[in-house]
């Protein structure tokens, strides 16, 4: 099926970047799960490998490739056993970059874009809120304009980047009263003054510095609104389908992982004198596993090639993430199983992948949230259209 959607330089590709993250990134793994904090080097060599511009334009250093070479990206990234550094890599490529790609002007995306793809300047997106969650439209933070500035108040949760980022992409409300239809997005550099960050404990992706910002009075210059003023909602929910389908990738690819790691664990570990992957009752639930994980495999793959053809896939990216982060969450919880005690002890992957992949149903929309946005598009008849 692979042949299908990647070709032999995609292959190529995906060698090359094995390599990568087996030389650069895989020595300093340890490391960074136990102190939360990313070595500034790595983005820097990502940068110089081109690795944050795949998908971006020759114009500001990208690649300009088709989403395939993302693709590989999401899925290599997942293979290192390391969910919380795979997530500061693509929260900053694929959610800071993209808002600034699509909805920058050409002096924001030399300021902000051109550095980040050069893996200079780190990104991060604020969205989430403490009291808002799931709910976008129901944010607190505020922008006011006075004069030639906008001023900044409110607070953001659940940042990935949200504490060693250089610059922040920040959706407030630039009319309160309109609820979902007065979000505006800003960018702004970390060190504004009146912004300010806490590093969060967290259960899984502990090598990622997901914070809580606050800003107090945060004054930052007009020409720092991306867009338009007050089509912030939009341009959030146009992005969520590439942000849904990367976690849908994500899944399917650690879930591959955990597989292949538990099925040569099985092969060799013995029981009652013979490899306990003759044992049918665990040989059928391999098999059962190991055939959901390829039909979200297949679902993802034709959804990535309809996005990259430029359709409007909100349905099946949410889709994508919604089963595939279930799939995942089962995989490593039987997984883990089959491992017995060994599966509990952290010199072993199934730890860290159990911890790190439970944030799928959560992050990025929780799989309530994603079942009744299905639910509005398959029962109520509502469609949902990009950004104009």
């Amino acid at each position: 099926m692979g042949s299908m959607y990647f070709t032999e330089e995609h292959d190529f590709f995906r060698k090359s970047f094995q390599d990568f993250l087996q030389k650069e990134v895989v020595p300093h793994i340890e490391k960074w799960e136990k102190t939360g904090d990313i070595d500034r080097f790595i983005w820097e060599k990502f940068g110089e490998m081109g690795y944050f511009g795949i998908n971006y334009p020759e114009k500001y250093g990208g690649l300009d490739l088709d989403l395939f070479y993302t693709v590989i990206f999401l899925e290599e990234l997942q293979k290192i056993n390391s969910g919380g550094f795979a997530a500061a890599m693509w929260a900053h490529a694929y959610l800071a970059q993209t808002h600034l790609n699509k909805e920058g002007n050409h002096e924001q995306k030399e300021k902000y874009l051109a550095p980040s793809i050069a893996g200079e300047k780190i990104g991060c997106l604020c969205i989430t809120e403490p009291f808002g969650g799931s709910d976008v439209g129901g944010m607190r933070t505020t922008a006011v304009k006075k004069g030639d500035k906008y001023v900044i108040n409110g607070s953001k949760t659940f940042i990935t980047n949200g504490v060693y980022s250089d610059y922040l992409v920040v959706a407030a409300k630039t009319a309160p009263e309109l609820g979902n239809k007065g979000i505006s997005i800003f960018v702004m550099d970390r060190d504004s003054k009146g912004i300010s960050s806490t590093k969060l404990d967290k259960l899984g992706w502990r090598a990622s510095d997901t914070g809580e910002i606050a800003f107090d009075n945060v004054e930052i210059p007009v020409e720092n609104l991306m867009g338009e003023e007050n089509k912030g909602f939009p341009y959030i929910m146009q992005h969520f389908a590439l942000e849904r389908l990367i976690m849908g990738i994500n899944a399917h690819a650690r879930s591959e992982f955990a597989i292949d790691y538990t099925i040569q664990y099985m092969k060799d570990r013995v029981a009652f004198g013979k490899s306990i992957s003759k044992f049918q009752a665990l040989r059928h639930r391999v098999a059962q596993l190991t055939s959901e994980v390829e039909v979200c495999k297949t679902f993802n793959y034709v959804t990535t090639k309809r996005l990259d053809e430029g359709e409007y896939v909100v349905k099946e990216a949410t889709m994508s993430k919604l089963i595939s982060t279930k799939v995942a969450d089962e995989v490593m919880y039987d997984c883990l199983q089959f491992l017995g005690g060994y599966g509990y002890m952290e010199d072993y992957p199934l730890a860290r992948l159990a911890r790190d992949s439970r944030l799928g149903p959560i992050g990025g929309g929780t799989s309530e949230i994603l079942r009744e946005i299905i639910a509005k598009m398959v029962m109520d008849g509502k469609q949902y259209k990009p950004a104009t």
